[in-house]
């Protein structure tokens, strides 16, 4: 027999994020726990339990500017690095929201930007987990054009951050020295080195 859960625990009460206890026996018959944070609401709502990935949030790759040449990026305070991180664009999915409703609604409230999402094939927007070892969160991936003027009238009071867009040149210095989430590096790659005009062209392709 494999490793399987025996029983699972709540040990928080918070609106965004909880922590669980997972009961588990392994594949020898040694018993443990192991934690997880999670954005389910209880237990049931664990991806455990629901064995459903919907994603809880949303990434934001967009591109700004008539020559399509800014990348949308924001520089953020984390309080878990005590520090300041450039990610892209992100927030939580609500009820009812399909990804690219969630994706305006983030963009407009972080950015002040307005956001023409792309349509493409499920394979390039499904939800990924984001670090799997730790949590059950998983995020979708949405595409598309910035447009408007940088405001930040829509932040909450805990979101300090500056909004960034980024030519070729700043993301290279970016990439080079400073923090940068996992998931926006890997674009920010992309970015900085496609050599077409059309900075999605590979969202625009045909699946394998």
């Amino acid at each position: 027999m494999g490793n399987h859960i025996l029983s699972i625990e709540k040990t928080t009460e918070n609106r965004f994020l909880n922590m669980y206890n997972l009961h588990y026996e392994n594949k020898v018959g040694k018993r443990g726990v192991y934690h997880i944070a999670s954005r389910g609401k209880d237990i049931g709502a664990l991806k455990i339990n629901t064995r459903k990935n919907r994603p809880d949030g949303v990434i934001i790759y967009s591109i700004y500017g008539e020559n399509r040449d800014r990348m949308v990026l924001v520089r953020q305070y984390r309080f878990s690095i005590d520090d300041y991180i450039y990610e892209l664009p992100a927030g939580l999915v609500d009820e009812g929201e399909t990804y690219s409703q969630a994706g305006a609604r983030e963009l407009k409230e972080e950015t002040g930007l307005d956001f023409e999402p792309l349509q493409v094939d499920e394979m390039y927007h499904k939800p990924f987990y984001t670090t799997i070892g730790m949590t059950d969160e998983s995020c979708a991936t949405v595409y598309g054009y910035a447009t408007g003027t940088v405001s930040r009238e829509g932040l909450e009071d805990n979101e300090q951050l500056e909004v960034v867009l980024a030519d070729r040149d700043e993301v290279r210095r970016i990439l080079k020295e400073e923090n940068v989430s996992m998931n926006c590096g890997y674009l920010m790659m992309h970015f900085l080195h496609h050599t077409e005009e059309d900075p999605f062209y590979f969202v625009r392709q045909e699946p394998f």
